[in-house]
């Protein structure tokens, strides 16, 4: 499934107990349908706030039920702040992490002293100067492999931090929003809220574009930028081979 929601309502996409997650809320829609609540797995975790248009998931079933019927049924069930924009059938060893080739995520920046109130649930609203000229050449600096640990929050354990990115674009958009597109072979806990602080922390003029050198050399999370808040994050698409 091709999964888009709105994550402001729920408690990330990882199933939790007494809490709504985009996870749980699949698979209890699943339920009736199938006739058993399947195990539903996700391309990626995603933390609370933060949307998806391209979150893919997977799940099994021995019922017969033709795909486009599993995704009708599905969006009449679901609320309104998720939605299944394709279903289709899929090997069953297909595994949507391990077989992710590649993900890409935007954040959206709000760049005005003017509130954004139709957005305000999809965007960072930054009021003060921001300069993109010193954030891209900054950005540049974090393309390619690199152990990216000092972007690596606290959370779950990785067997390494070296991952690949293959673009990190810094472009206006519609006036008065930035975007920040990030894409890689693979992410760490939430590596790029913590990637688009650091940059912000250069494009406010508070450090050197040359300073993401020492952050990633410095292999801890303390050596840079802040945390950006998750509602300016969205999970755009997911590639495989």
């Amino acid at each position: 499934m091709t999964v888009r929601y709105d994550g402001t309502a729920y408690h990330g996409w990882q199933e939790q107990p007494g809490l709504p997650t985009v996870q749980g809320t699949l698979a209890d829609a699943l339920a009736p349908l199938l006739g058993h609540r399947p195990a539903v797995d996700g391309a990626g975790r995603t933390d609370a706030g933060v949307h998806a248009l391209g979150q893919v998931a997977a799940f099994s079933t021995q019922r017969d039920i033709a795909p486009g019927r599993i995704q009708a049924a599905l969006n009449s069930r679901l609320p309104d702040d998720i939605a299944v924009a394709e279903v289709t059938d899929v090997p069953e060893a297909f595994d949507p992490t391990r077989d992710a080739a590649g993900k890409h995520y935007r954040y959206r920046l709000w760049r005005s002293e003017a509130k954004p109130l139709f957005a305000a649930r999809y965007v960072w609203h930054w009021h003060r100067p921001l300069d993109l000229g010193p954030m891209r050449d900054a950005a540049a600096r974090l393309v390619g492999t690199h152990d990216f640990k000092s972007l690596e929050s606290r959370g779950n354990r990785r067997a390494t931090t070296v991952r690949t990115l293959f673009r990190v674009d810094v472009a206006e958009a519609d006036p008065p929003e930035v975007h920040v597109d990030v894409e890689g072979d693979g992410f760490l806990y939430r590596m790029v809220r913590n990637l688009v602080g650091t940059l912000v922390e250069v494009g406010r003029g508070h450090r050197p574009p040359q300073w993401v050198d020492e952050v990633l050399a410095a292999r801890d999370r303390t050596a840079a930028g802040p945390c950006a808040p998750p509602q300016g994050l969205c999970l755009m698409s997911v590639t495989y081979e």
